[in-house]
């Protein structure tokens, strides 16, 4: 669990050296900071998402997995506990939007689960400990403008990470290079979506789409 940890506290220290920053700008330089955060995110999702060997994949996971999610109303589910965080933080800004938005960006991708599973069965928290870099940074960028939002989003980062470290051995025989390749390019999508959100290009239920992840596991490995 060293890497999850790490990454836990990075996520907590950049998120916290953002605040401080945050405070000190300027509403005009908050927002054109939160523009060119969201470009990087988009970028990161496209490269993520053209990582896929086999788009119907994704086509399909994302279709069974929207209608799974819509079922189960997840966006609505993480949005009550944003706000949840909120109002006991007596509404501080963006707390909601930051700890949604940036646990979707935390906990989706190669990273998130290869550096979990190579944790658990190698005890090598390296992959975790570059992502952790990654991590604590875009923390500062995030927090600037999102607030302690993002601060709180270490909390599903440690429990999702954690558990695949705990599960490690018995994910890592469903978890093949072929289905890696395809949660990463579905992930990515989810990535790209968050991205055109955050512009307010668009208004996607990214929470609900979740589901696809794992349905793209089911998919490759059946077909």
């Amino acid at each position: 669990m060293k890497g999850t940890i790490v990454n836990t506290i990075s996520i907590i220290i950049g998120g916290s050296l953002g605040m401080m920053l945050g405070a000190k700008l300027k509403k005009r330089f908050k927002e054109t900071v939160m523009q060119g955060l969201s470009l990087s995110v988009l970028l990161i999702g496209i490269q993520m998402a053209l990582s896929t060997n086999n788009p119907t994949y994704i086509i399909f996971s994302l279709l069974i997995g929207g209608l799974i999610g819509e079922a189960i109303n997840i966006e609505d589910k993480l949005e009550s506990i944003g706000k949840w965080f909120e109002r006991r933080l007596g509404n501080r800004g963006r707390v909601a939007e930051g700890f949604v938005q940036c646990s979707l960006i935390y906990c989706v991708g190669a990273m998130a689960i290869m550096g979990a599973i190579q944790d658990g069965l190698q005890h090598d928290p390296s992959t975790l400990y570059a992502k952790a870099l990654l991590d604590g940074f875009s923390g500062i960028a995030f927090a600037s403008t999102l607030g302690i939002g993002v601060i709180l989003s270490a909390i599903p980062v440690f429990l999702y990470q954690g558990a695949i470290t705990l599960l490690a051995s018995q994910v890592k025989v469903f978890l093949t290079d072929p289905i890696i390749t395809e949660m990463t390019a579905t992930g990515g999508l989810l990535i790209l979506a968050i991205a055109l959100n955050m512009l307010n290009i668009t208004k996607i239920k990214v929470g609900n789409l979740l589901p696809a992840i794992f349905v793209v596991i089911a998919l490759v490995y059946l077909f």
